[in-house]
């Protein structure tokens, strides 16, 4: 049996907006409109014009989704999210 050091730090990549769109099948458009309703985390800024998103956010919001979550739900988890992002 394999044990996870505590060691060892948590990889959680970044994703860019092509790779979240495939993840999630929504378009650009569709990933800022819920963004703006609430719906989907604001990107991290990596700099210039470039963003990203952190995967968990992604991967928590899509189980959501299949999950069956109620839109209220999701906006709990977005906010949930976004305020357990470390400064």
């Amino acid at each position: 049996m394999v044990m996870a050091s505590p060691d060892l730090p948590t990889i959680n990549p970044l994703l860019r907006r092509p790779i979240v769109e495939q993840v999630t099948g929504d378009s650009r458009s569709t990933i800022y409109r819920k963004i703006q309703k609430g719906l989907f985390t604001r990107p991290v800024k990596r700099g210039g014009s470039r963003v990203a998103w952190p995967a968990n956010e992604v991967n928590a919001i899509n189980k959501a989704r299949i999950a069956g979550k109620s839109d209220d739900e999701i906006k709990a988890l977005v906010s949930e999210l976004e305020s357990a992002r470390i400064l």
